[in-house]
């Protein structure tokens, strides 16, 4: 089967971390030996490279094309109008991509399926670009695309047009597929195909105490692991300290709030108990999941959220609030707990309940080994076949 994989939310060199789900995912179809794929993951155009404009900087330094993972993977740009672009995007997307596609097909590109990820705008332009060239298009919702950008009028007509019009469609939770099913989207339409983990690259450690050791860790420490933005709920955990009098927080990530992270902490009188990691490389991320206590992820929402599973496969259980389909990970005590509200208090109260009872790490680490990527790939496999085979005159 050949599939042509349809992303924004891809990584990139710029962004290594971004969309790395939707690599992981890719990476272990492929590794079936009955796909192949050809990745097209847009970057919003912008002229400068200079830092002074943040994330637009950083979209101008993303390579046009680039092979990661084995897999080659192309970035062609697509205009993007600040603040006002919103509605416009799926169309400006598509038509961007209209002659890049007819370029690539020109130079012998075959492709069976669209194979789109995020609902918007990506899998409306997906619907468009399959229109355009006749090619059935399965779009996977991950998170934000349901959870949040449906509350604008336009996105959420856009996309229940775009669901109608999807060859198939899935969703990396049943709490998504709930939201669709909100939607109008008929049940039987939405498979439902978790994340799974890599439980080769996370394990956990030989020796865990030589680990601390080496990364300078020393007593009861959480770990906060995400983008420094504010549906990730890192402040919470900042705030959760002052009730955590002998506990220490490592965050790992970077993004716009870290100044505001700072100084949290500063005003809480915890600043000596947090240390910002900044972004950490995703296989580097096993040092600390394994050295952590407890991985702590305080989001307002999420979709299916992988680092649970990682720290888990790590041998560390997680404190976590209860949004998206993270009540779906987090379903025995061997996992962890999930908060009763998005509280500091509470999350403080989370924590020293598990720490009460920290499961053993084995444990723990079997009951990640139930999430592997096996099932998931079965489900891709079997739904792409009978995608394209329907497709077929």
């Amino acid at each position: 089967m050949r599939l042509l994989t349809f992303s924004t939310l891809y990584p990139n060199a710029a962004m290594p971390q971004h969309g790395v789900f939707v690599e992981n995912r890719l990476r272990h179809l492929l590794d079936s030996g009955k796909v192949t794929s050809r990745v097209l993951a847009p970057v919003p155009w912008f002229p400068s490279k200079n830092p002074r404009y943040g994330q637009y900087a950083v979209f101008a330094s993303v390579p046009a094309m680039e092979t990661r993972a084995g897999i080659q993977v192309l970035h062609p740009r697509f205009p993007l109008l600040p603040k006002i672009g919103m509605n416009l995007t799926p169309w400006l997307m598509a038509a961007a991509m209209r002659p890049v596609l007819r370029r690539l097909i020109r130079e012998g590109l075959q492709f069976d399926a669209i194979d789109a990820h995020y609902f918007y705008p990506d899998g409306v332009a997906a619907i468009l670009l399959g229109k355009m060239f006749n090619k059935p298009v399965v779009i996977t919702a991950r998170g934000n695309d349901l959870t949040l950008i449906p509350q604008a009028a336009l996105p959420r007509r856009m996309i229940q047009w775009a669901a109608a019009r999807a060859a198939g469609l899935v969703t990396v939770c049943q709490a998504l597929k709930d939201v669709l099913i909100t939607l109008g989207v008929p049940a039987e339409r939405v498979s439902v195909l978790r994340n799974g983990v890599d439980l080769a690259m996370f394990q956990p450690p030989a020796d865990r105490v030589a680990l601390r050791n080496s990364l300078a860790i020393n007593g009861t420490t959480l770990l906060s692991v995400g983008h420094l933005i504010e549906r990730k709920g890192h402040d919470l955990v900042i705030r959760a300290l002052t009730h955590l009098p002998q506990t220490r927080l490592l965050i790992a990530g970077q993004g716009p709030l870290e100044n505001t992270l700072r100084a949290l902490a500063q005003t809480c009188g915890v600043a000596d108990r947090v240390r910002f990691l900044g972004a950490v490389k995703h296989a580097a991320l096993r040092e600390y999941y394994g050295a952590a206590d407890v991985l702590v992820l305080a989001s307002s929402r999420e979709g299916w959220a992988n680092v649970l599973l990682e720290a888990m496969a790590c041998g560390t259980p997680v404190v976590a609030s209860d949004v998206g389909g993270t009540a779906e990970v987090v379903t025995t005590p061997a996992a962890g707990v999930l908060l009763r509200e998005r509280t500091p208090s509470a999350l403080a109260d989370a924590v020293n309940v598990l720490l009460a009872r920290t499961p053993d790490s084995a444990a723990t680490r079997a009951y990640a080994e139930q999430f592997s990527w096996e099932s998931t790939t079965q489900g891709q496999l079997d739904l792409f076949a009978r995608v394209i085979q329907q497709a077929r005159p």
